[in-house]
């Protein structure tokens, strides 16, 4: 079996895997020599990292999961100083006096996508991680600082506060936008932290997409569900302002294409489900065991991209991801159905599997011409469903209605100029007979 293909997410920032973050630990001060060999690899060995091919074991391994380039030390992440509840400040760099904003009781509403979207914006400029500066947006620098920000909370908040401008959800429940949540009551300082969960990274569901506030600044990467420590103390919330319909629920449809955003891992929304639906219609029944529902799968994937191979279209045009060309095939009827899996079968809308005819040649398509060709054809062209230009027919003499017709399937492939003059060729033959 094939296995899935799910984007690869790299970590931002300098790399935090155990041996680099030993080394730069144990590096001499500036001026005095570094450790000697012998002592490097016995820190080498300690900090776990891959000597001649093989992979050491740690002196202080956490045991919580399989280790990942990229993985914060143990202990890195245990403590995350934070700011109290304070207003929000235009000027970055000052600190708030702390302020009681629990009797706030109007909700600003936003939508998942807007949340990713203002999260992204730290990422990009890679905000320095501070418990009292405040950056030109008004939110402190500290985890909690950053999902006020990316919520669109009226002032800043901490761990011990974010909890109720939320709904608990599980962890089935997550969708991007949600956020995870851990808040040591007893010691604030000592592991609490909240992320914000950018969606699965494969189907295994044990790795998500992070976006946090930590040191040395803010960072998208791969993490470890729940998170890389108290991995059992964290709780899921969903933000009460999120817009109704800004989910994965059902009813939402488009002839427009959403965006290169809705789809591909992690997405989850009613545009995949949408998807979904098109690909069965046109062929795809067979590549889904359930569904389709609005979380991307590589049923999706293959799906779409058998039916991109239908069109004729290969490398990039084929990856298993629907661009505006694929959605605008799909939701109008346009284009060739996925073909049947096994030989003699029959698509979901009736494919044909029988062997092209021999194309009759060119001089069977002109002004004047007239003969059975003429007629296969053009019963061809509305059983693909571009019959609207025949008043009546088709019948075998060529005329305009054949050419208009012939044009518009030309520039369905995506063809222009003389490749879409409405008079067929070899290619357009096998097309529209395939």
């Amino acid at each position: 079996m094939e296995a899935p293909v799910f984007e690869d997410y790299d970590p931002a920032g300098g790399c935090r895997c155990a041996g680099c973050v030993q080394w730069r630990r144990t590096a001499p001060p500036p001026g005095r020599t570094r450790l000697g060999a012998r002592h490097a690899l016995a820190v080498a060995a300690a900090a776990g990292t891959v000597i001649g091919g093989v992979q050491l074991t740690p002196a202080t391994a956490a045991g919580q999961h399989e280790a990942r380039p990229g993985d914060p030390a143990p202990g890195d992440d245990d403590v995350t100083p934070q700011g109290g509840t304070s207003p929000l400040h235009g000027a970055p760099g000052q600190a708030a006096n702390a302020v009681d904003l629990t009797q706030q009781t109007a909700l600003r509403t936003t939508t998942r996508a807007a949340i990713i979207n203002r999260a992204k914006t730290w990422v990009a400029a890679k905000v320095p991680y501070s418990m009292d500066k405040y950056w030109n947006d008004g939110y402190r620098q500290d985890c909690s600082g950053f999902v006020s920000m990316a919520w669109d909370l009226p002032g800043n908040e901490w761990t011990g506060s974010l909890a109720a401008y939320g709904t608990r959800i599980t962890k089935a429940q997550l969708q991007p936008g949600d956020i995870l949540l851990f808040h040591n009551p007893s010691d604030p300082e000592k592991g609490s932290h909240v992320t914000i969960f950018g969606g699965w990274t494969d189907y295994t569901r044990n790795h998500y997409i992070a976006y946090e506030q930590t040191r040395p600044g803010t960072r998208k990467q791969s993490t470890p569900y729940a998170y890389w420590s108290n991995s059992g103390k964290y709780l899921a919330y969903r933000y009460k302002g999120v817009k109704a319909g800004s989910t994965s629920g059902a009813g939402t449809s488009t002839t427009k294409f959403p965006g290169a955003g809705s789809f591909g891992p992690g997405a989850n929304n009613a545009y995949v489900t949408q998807l979904g639906r098109l690909l069965v219609e046109r062929g795809g029944k067979r590549f889904y065991s359930q569904g389709p529902g609005p979380r991307w799968s590589d049923a999706d994937r293959k799906a779409t991209q058998a039916f991109q191979k239908a069109q004729g279209w290969s490398g990039a045009d084929a990856d298993g991801i629907p661009g505006p060309t694929t959605w605008s095939y799909l939701v109008t009827g346009k284009g060739k159905d996925i073909p049947a899996a096994s030989k003699g079968a029959s698509g979901a809308k009736g494919a044909s599997a029988t062997k092209v005819p021999a194309f009759p040649g060119r001089a069977a398509f002109r002004p004047g011409a007239s003969g059975a060709a003429v007629t296969k054809l053009g019963e061809r062209l509305v059983k693909k469903g571009f019959g609207k230009y025949y008043a009546q027919g088709p019948g075998p003499r060529w005329g305009e209605a054949d050419r208009r017709a012939v044009e518009a399937f030309q520039r369905a492939q995506g063809w222009r100029g003389a490749s879409a003059d409405g008079y067929p060729g070899p290619e357009t033959w096998r097309r529209l007979f395939s």
